[in-house]
């Protein structure tokens, strides 16, 4: 008799709760060589699986309602090195290598795409915005 129950937290399976949040879980990007968080973004089932075919970071567009690979459009693509998985299997870890160029849609001073989206952080005394870049 088949085990109707599996431990998620220990198993070698890969079940996704795609359920949990209306079929979509939330991805961090991480770039290999330096940890350096890039980008947060969606992904849904078909998102994953593109992903892992292709070795190229694929999300889906909450605003747009379609799956897109990140570089199709800007040449900035992410080629992707490891995939992690929570305890719980309800949130992603893509740890990639940019192709070129920076992740970010914003550009810096010097008309650069960003290389991760987290460019600002809260100065805890001022609580204001500072950029982190020089």
């Amino acid at each position: 008799m088949e085990n109707e129950f599996i431990d998620i937290e220990e198993t070698q399976q890969i079940l996704l709760n795609f359920d949990k949040r209306n079929g979509l879980l939330p991805v961090v990007v991480q770039e290999s060589s330096t940890g350096l968080v890039l980008m947060v973004a969606s992904i849904n089932k078909e998102a994953l699986e593109s992903t892992i075919t292709k070795k190229l970071a694929t999300f889906y567009s909450t605003s747009r309602k379609k799956l897109w690979t990140k570089g199709e459009e800007s040449g900035n693509y992410l080629m992707i090195d490891e995939v992690f998985i929570d305890c719980d299997q309800d949130a992603v870890i893509y740890k990639v290598t940019l192709k070129k160029g920076g992740v970010c849609h914003t550009f810096n001073k010097e008309g650069i795409n960003r290389k991760s989206c987290f460019y600002r952080k809260i100065n805890l005394d001022t609580n204001n915005l500072e950029f982190l870049e020089k």
